[in-house]
């Protein structure tokens, strides 16, 4: 004990690998085995929308394992429902969570990693965006305090989608992608004419670049997005601002994001030089989206980032293995994905000679094999789908060569994959050995996995039982081998079979562990250096050079020194005809719409491979491709060819003697491209515009032959062609122009093959511009927190010059800048403008000037300086819901809107009474909610919010049901008191009471049909009067109670009819039947709540005999007489109607029946909304209850 506190007073403080780590170790010295805490990956900084789930993740290391903590630099994180912190077994990552993230817990995050020897502890931020306004954290001090900026989130329209219209993200991302790529974005939106999108894309990427023009000198090299070996995504390009202090700014889905420029946020820019990169770190599925990168209000580049929701079912394991064997990774995805990212030491690895990927016919299995492992091959192999990654390690231990003799030369080490069958059948042994026949559920089937092994190996697969190692052997071997003699020699590598060109050198190699002499043979004839043949020995190295391959040098080829014997063979052919590839070299040349064709000849030969190429791109069969194979020939066809086609192809041939290449070229003959701009104005005076352009970039394939020149006044629409000059020519001077006139121009290249699009001017004018004079200063007519509305008057003198419109500015106080509110291009067309583009709380002043045929002229002096503000309003609730249906136990959340200046006081009341501690207030700006997190029955009733501030006062409320699925009715009872007819009785549902909007429902079965129907529903009462009972069958009931919710089980009730419960025949003798009973109430009235204005209708049913005399009382006064109320009693249906609700009939309405025999009374509640609602029907409801007085029923029997 007293070595450990010796060593915990130590405190050595050291910075890790990983940046923004800092190590602190409380020994000074570590025992070898272990190590203190460090992060391998810590978590990064986020920036999330309010209610939406934010969380952080962390990957740490140390021995022992050291545990995890999270802090907050302001606040606790005690709190179990807004923080949940989780391991993460399978990605080995830790994990906190913030559901429903609000804007107070915008903060610094820590997170310290603790063993015996030490601790780490690394820090993130998080930003939440609150509304339209955004809690930034910014640069934070040593201290970690929180300093909070709030700023407007900027955004830009949403990019929808229109049925039967191309998604507009198609032309967003068409317009940043190279030539190449057109073709693959096409086909990715489903847009199969080329021609017209290359047409369109041509209008498009004119505007595009003329916005450009405006705020970017150049932009190149736009490279799309892509995820990256460690786990972030990344995009880039090239760009020259014209103003330094432009601003970038980055978007997803339209909405501004911000982004940091040191790498610790979620989001960031590098700049180095001109070059932009911008990446995102710890990639989610909601990083999903439309990224746009803009400099000011100029869209500079768009990427679509599609992420695809894939997970690891079964990841790639460790694997160890010895020199010269392979080594094999593999994989199972959760669902098809075409081809995932190999990585080995973060370096990403392509199929060839070292490494072979291969994926299943599913696309579910995928594999990687190192060949010939080395110890260089040591490291950490990643592989990587979509987003999700999984790890293993690859350890080559050098090869013991004194244990090798006759032993195969290689072998494959698979873990995971040959692997596949292997760990299915583990599972079913180990689950078997366990639970009998039961299997895990994440268990695999050993069958289909062993058969996916084998789609992708093409070979049998290991069965249950068999070890991971398979023995193979290297593609290219062949069936060399090492036959040992004397167990003290060594080979370090033996021969492989060969294929060898006819012509061609060919060269065999054997190299021994030491220098020793040796002989070569040739299907057993021993071989010497002659003509065409050279042995060498270089010291431990033999060769066997073959300098001009004949056919009949193939055969089988060994080499035999004091101790061994290595076999190979040499197979000799052809590969192709030269005069073939020279032909094929010739260029194709056709015009724009035609089809292109290319024919390669070659001898018929077996296992010939074909490729071609279009400008280093394979190309597929397909769309506007058509690739043929034959024999003795390949074909490929270019259908409609564009002038967009024009570039090289090539044609990869490959046999087992080799690979050859061969190129050719399409030329597409065109129209010209527009001539190049911009358009110079030379020189202009009242008489004369000297115009200057530049040649075409593109001629169409054809020289330019002459220059086509159209002019156009503005404000007219005719076009008229007023030149045509020679190619050599670039310049033209119009003599025909009007002073102070403004004019427009088109220039147009023409070739063989016709005439190109027009390059357009700008609006130029002949001669010296002419400016309006100054309006007047504007004038503050309104001001709210949102908006300021401005007019202003015309300028006194225009000076015979026609006003177009007006430009205004802005000038924040304290700042020398005016901003422009207006482009004048889009001039303001009236003498009033309301400015949104404003700051709550800061002060402008703003100014105005004419803009007329010349531009904008002279500015009006400044207006008064004005505080954006909002003036005092009395509170005003935006139309919130009046009532609510709740499940209990789930939730409720009433969320409340409201309008006020000041911001008012929020108080919640329930039934008139203070609300109960357990309930949740969340009040924001302009916003209320009430929430219980677990709602009970006795939640039920009518809740007020009442806001209130020195202007006024106002309330609403909010009635809420909290009910369940209904208990079953109690004992069900038949009684007949009439032939025929049965009356149907039960208890009442335990939930009859808590529910006022629960009735019953009665369904029927008789001996004869023997089926269940429904012969009553919606009573409210509790029996029923069931008609056409005949004699001889039997009947059956069943009583449901139902509510909103659903309905419950059934009460059945005794049989009636056949053999039980029989009356006597009626017969025409009088029976002696006394009815006279005292006053009851056979359904009750109910509770209401109804809002000002509308119109009641309350009922009830009384039964008594002689019939009972009724009055209607509210808050005990009677009101039988009352005008107010139509009072009506139909047969003991007892009704009153008010036409119009008002707040003083609200209260407590009662009903008393009286008779000779007693008296029966019933009462309710009625509760008048406060708010009226204009509308043009009034509803009104009605409770319909039928029923028979027994006054009646005595008339009748008799």
């Amino acid at each position: 004990g007293g070595l450990i506190k010796e060593k915990l007073t130590v405190a050595i403080k050291r910075r890790s690998r990983v940046p923004g780590v800092m190590i602190t170790q409380f020994v000074e010295e570590i025992p070898q085995g272990k190590s203190t805490p460090d992060f391998t990956r810590k978590p990064f900084a986020l920036t999330v929308q309010e209610g939406k789930l934010a969380f952080f993740k962390c990957m740490v290391s140390g021995v022992p394992t050291p545990q995890i903590t999270w802090a907050r630099s302001q606040g606790p994180l005690e709190d179990p429902v807004k923080y949940v912190s989780r391991y993460d077994k399978i990605m080995e990552e830790y994990i906190i969570e913030i559901p429903n993230v609000t804007a107070e817990q915008a903060d610094t995050y820590k997170c310290f990693a603790t063993n015996e020897f030490g601790k780490a502890v690394c820090t993130a931020k998080l930003n939440v965006i609150e509304g339209e306004k955004q809690i930034d954290l910014g640069h934070q001090d040593e201290s970690l305090k929180l300093n909070c900026v709030h700023f407007v989130v900027r955004t830009k329209p949403q990019l929808k989608k229109e049925e039967g219209k191309i998604d507009p993200k198609f032309w967003e991302v068409l317009l940043s992608s190279p030539r190449m790529d057109y073709e693959k974005v096409c086909m990715e939106y489903g847009v199969k004419d080329f021609r017209w999108m290359l047409k369109q894309l041509n209008l498009k990427k004119k505007e595009r670049e003329e916005e450009q023009a405006k705020v970017v000198e150049k932009l190149e090299n736009l490279k799309q997005i892509e995820v990256k070996t460690d786990g972030s995504a990344e995009f880039e390009l090239d760009m020259v601002l014209k103003d330094p202090e432009s601003q970038v700014l980055l978007y997803k889905d339209g909405i501004n994001v911000a982004y940091s420029d040191n790498g610790s946020g979620k989001h960031n820019l590098k700049k180095i030089g001109q070059k932009y990169t911008f990446s995102i770190n710890d990639l989610i599925p909601d990083d999903a989206g439309l990224y746009q990168v803009d400099v000011e209000d100029a869209t500079c580049f768009s990427t679509d980032f599609k992420i695809i929701p894939v997970e690891f079912i079964v990841k790639i394991q460790d694997v160890k293995v010895k020199e010269r064997e392979d080594a094999i990774f593999e994989c199972v995805l959760s669902q098809a994905f075409p081809k995932i990212l190999w990585t080995g030491n973060n370096v990403p690895l392509e199929q060839g000679d070292k490494f072979d990927i291969k994926i299943s016919e599913d696309h579910l299995i995928h594999r990687l094999k190192v060949k010939n492992c080395e110890q260089v091959d040591s490291g950490v192999y990643t592989a990587m789908a979509s987003i999700a990654s999984c790890s293993a390690c690859l350890v080559v231990e050098a090869k013991d060569y004194q244990n090798t003799l006759g032993k195969k030369d290689r072998k494959s080490t698979m873990v995971g994959g040959g692997g596949l069958a292997t760990i299915a059948a583990d599972w079913a042994t180990i689950n078997a050995e366990k639970s009998g026949n039961q299997q895990d559920e994440h268990d695999l089937s050993a069958t289909k996995c062993a058969q996916a092994e084998k789609d992708i190996s093409g070979g049998e697969v290991p069965t249950a039982g068999v070890t991971a190692a398979v023995t193979g052997a290297r593609k290219g071997v062949g069936n060399s081998s090492l036959h040992p003699i004397l167990e003290e020699n060594n080979i370090n590598s033996g021969l492989s079979d060969i294929f060898a060109t006819r012509g061609k050198q060919a060269e065999l190699v054997c190299n021994i562990s030491h220098e020793v002499d040796g002989a070569w043979f040739k299907d057993g004839k021993k071989l010497f250096s002659m003509d065409g043949l050279t042995i060498v020995k270089d010291g431990t190295s033999h060769k066997l050079i073959i300098h001009n391959c004949r056919d009949d040098d193939t055969g089988g080829y060994h080499f035999e020194a004091e101790g061994f014997k290595s076999e190979a063979k040499i197979t000799v052919g052809a590969n192709f005809d030269a005069d073939n590839l020279h032909k094929f070299s010739k260029p194709v040349t056709v015009k724009a719409g035609q089809n292109a064709s290319w024919k390669m000849s070659y001898t018929p030969q077996d296992n010939l491979k074909v490729k071609w190429f279009k400008e280093g791109k394979e190309l597929m069969d397909g769309g506007g491709v058509k690739l043929v194979k034959e024999a003795n020939h390949s074909r490929l066809l270019l259908r409609e060819c564009l002038r967009s086609d024009v570039g090289q192809i090539k044609i990869q041939l490959t046999n087992p003697y080799g690979t050859i290449e061969a190129t050719s070229r399409l030329i597409v003959l065109d129209k010209p491209g527009p001539p190049e701009g911009p358009v110079k104005i030379l020189e202009t005076t009242s008489t004369l515009i000297e115009l200057q352009w530049g040649a075409p970039m593109d001629d169409g394939g054809s020289p330019v032959t002459n220059y086509i020149i159209e002019r156009q006044q503005v404000g007219q629409t005719i076009w008229k062609e007023i030149g045509n000059v020679t190619a050599d020519k670039t310049t033209y001077k119009d003599m025909n122009v009007v002073h102070g006139k403004l004019y427009i121009y088109k220039i147009y290249a023409v070739n063989p093959e016709g005439t190109s699009d027009a390059l357009q001017t700008k609006k130029t004018m002949a001669g010296v511009m002419i400016f309006a004079n100054p309006p007047g200063a504007p004038k503050v007519v309104d001001v709210s927190n949102k908006c300021i509305n401005l007019k202003w008057d015309p300028p006194k003198d225009d000076g015979g010059i026609t006003i177009i419109g007006y430009q205004l500015e802005k000038r924040k106080k304290d700042t020398t800048r005016w901003i422009a509110l207006n482009p004048v291009t889009e001039p303001i067309k009236v003498l009033e403008y309301a400015v949104k583009d404003v700051v709550e709380g800061a002060e402008y002043e703003f100014r105005i000037s004419a803009i007329c045929i010349s531009g904008a002229g002279e500015f009006s002096p400044p207006s008064v300086m004005v505080c954006v503000k909002n003036p005092n309003k009395k509170p005003f609730f935006k139309v919130p819901v009046d009532y609510m249906l709740i499940r209990a136990g789930n939730s409720v959340r009433m969320k409340v809107l409201y309008e006020a200046e000041p911001p008012p006081v929020i108080t919640w009341l329930k039934d008139d009474e203070p609300i109960s501690s357990f309930i949740q207030i969340i009040n924001t700006e302009g916003c209320s909610q009430l929430v219980i997190p677990s709602s009970k029955r006795t939640d039920s009733g009518i809740y007020t919010i009442v806001a209130k501030n020195k202007i006024g006062e106002a309330s609403f409320n909010i009635e809420v049901l909290v009910t369940d699925e209904p208990n079953a009715p109690g004992e069900v009872a038949l009684e007949q008191i009439v032939h025929g007819k049965v009356i149907v009785s039960w208890e009442a549902s335990p939930d009859q009471k808590l529910d006022n909007r629960l009735h019953y429902m009665v369904a029927e079965h008789n001996s004869e049909t023997r089926i269940w129907h429904t012969v009553a529903d919606r009573i409210f009462s509790n029996s029923f009067t069931a008609h056409n009972i005949l004699t001889g069958r039997e009947y059956h009931y069943k009583i449901y109670a139902k509510n909103d919710m659903g309905i419950s089980d059934p009460s059945v009730s005794p049989t009636w009819g056949a053999n039980s419960n029989k009356i006597s025949v009626y017969t025409n003798a009088p029976v002696a039947v006394s009815f006279e009973r005292p006053p009851s109430v056979l359904v009750p009235l109910k509770v209401h709540s109804t809002p000002t204005g509308y119109q009641l209708y309350m009922t009830c049913a009384i039964r008594g005999c002689p019939a009972p005399t009724v009055t209607w009382h509210l808050n005990d006064v009677c009101i039988n007489g009352d005008s107010n109320y139509y009072i009506t009693n139909s047969y003991g249906v007892c009704s009153i109607y008010i036409l119009r609700v008002q707040p003083k009939d609200a209260g407590e309405y009662k009903v008393v029946a009286v008779n000779s025999f007693g008296k029966a009374e019933c009462s309710t509640r009625l509760v008048v909304k406060g708010m009226a609602l204009n509308i043009c029907t009034s509803i009104q409801c009605f409770f319909v209850l039928i029923w028979i007085p027994f006054c009646f029923l005595k008339r009748h029997y008799h």
